[in-house]
């Protein structure tokens, strides 16, 4: 096996593929990154317990003067292609079971694992995909995945649900005590579905998908799914599990309703809750917010510990409904308003110890739901 590429391309897939690398494995093969050197390109795969990433160079470049197939130490690997300076670099196989990596005046020998340990990657397309365009979907991960569980206690909430019917794709995410709902339209007749696709799955496609300009396939098999785009395939496997029925828990109707200049709100938030308590069960920062007679907000947070803050804002139009006071998770709150594009957003409230959720005038299909906690 012996082949030339440059070093920055080299760099490029391989920062894509390494996110298919364990942080830890029963299995140490998969600490390697398999290469496959064909007559004019190459294969490289990469798989952990949740996703298996394939990606295809075919760089003008690349020049393959011998082919063949091995498994690379993947950790090491990246760490000497970012260090080295040289435009080109070249690999070549010697002894079977060493690889020898040479960039200008440096050289290194890298002692190789049993490619013939590499379990067979099934990468399925099958037919019948949904077509995304990439910074869309990028977007959908970026305002749903936060609001993902970190709890593994129940397993499916650690990932987001996408849900499939009537020709619109429903992302949700929640934790139980939040929730995050994307709405994305689509002019197709297909089957439904329903699947969640863990949260760390998603983390890693989303910082791949920030360098894609290419149309993303979604293909559905019965327990992964695969995201096809330009020169890659990106794979995961599922949640098992049903995921609750999160569309019953948001309020239709309310009685209040304040629109709010976003980051006004978040800088008032973010002032106030320096001194705010923690809730016990979550652990989260607790202020307080109160609409008074006059019409105006103010928030606050109580510490018998270190000390009060407060601080009033003048809602951004006209506030419906009587007054109202309650208390939630300043980090909710905020990690929700971050996702809007809208400058203005509107609070509605459908009691003082219900769920009451967030909506933006320039994000029409996204929404966002907080549990408040009960004031003693």
């Amino acid at each position: 096996m012996l082949f030339s590429i440059e070093r920055e391309s080299l760099l490029n897939h391989l920062n894509i593929i390494q996110k298919g690398l364990p942080l830890k494995t029963p299995m140490p093969i998969l600490y390697a990154i398999k290469f496959e050197a064909l007559q004019d390109h190459m294969i490289l795969t990469t798989s952990n317990s949740d996703v298996a990433i394939q990606v295809v160079v075919d760089d003008p470049s690349l020049e393959i003067k011998t082919p063949g197939k091995t498994a690379i130490p993947g950790r090491y690997l990246i760490d000497i292609v970012r260090k080295v300076v040289s435009k080109n670099i070249e690999f070549a196989l010697i002894e079977q079971n060493i690889m020898v990596i040479r960039a200008d005046k440096s050289e290194f020998k890298l002692r190789l694992m049993d490619v013939e340990d590499y379990p067979d990657i099934d990468f399925m397309d099958l037919n019948d995909p949904l077509t995304f365009d990439p910074k869309a979907l990028s977007n959908v991960i970026k305002e749903t995945n936060f609001a993902t569980s970190q709890n593994e206690k129940r397993p499916v909430l650690t990932g987001v649900d996408f849900k499939f019917l009537e020709k619109k794709l429903f992302c949700v995410a929640t934790d139980s005590y939040r929730l995050a709902q994307k709405e994305m339209a689509f002019d197709l007749e297909r089957d439904p579905f329903d699947l969640v696709i863990p949260n760390k799955s998603l983390d890693e496609l989303q910082k791949i998908l920030e360098t894609i300009n290419s149309p993303v396939e979604l293909y559905i098999n019965p327990n992964k799914v695969l995201f096809k785009f330009d020169n890659i395939l990106f794979q995961t496997r599922l949640l098992e599990g049903s995921y609750p029925d999160t569309m019953r828990i948001i309020p239709k109707s309310f009685v209040v309703e304040i629109p709010f200049h976003k980051e006004q709100l978040l800088a008032a938030i973010d002032r106030v809750s320096l001194l705010s308590p923690k809730e016990r069960e979550t652990n989260v920062n607790i202020v307080k917010l109160a609409l008074k007679e006059n019409q105006v907000v103010e928030i606050s947070s109580t510490n018998a510990e270190i000390g009060d803050a407060s601080e009033e804002i003048i809602p951004s139009g006209d506030v419906k409904g009587p007054q109202i006071k309650l208390a939630f998770s300043s980090k909710y709150l905020k990690e929700a308003l971050k996702t809007f594009h809208s400058e203005e957003v509107t609070i509605s409230f459908s009691g003082e110890i219900k769920p009451f959720i967030i909506t933006g005038k320039e994000d029409p299909t996204l929404l966002h739901l907080i549990l408040p906690v009960r004031l003693d």
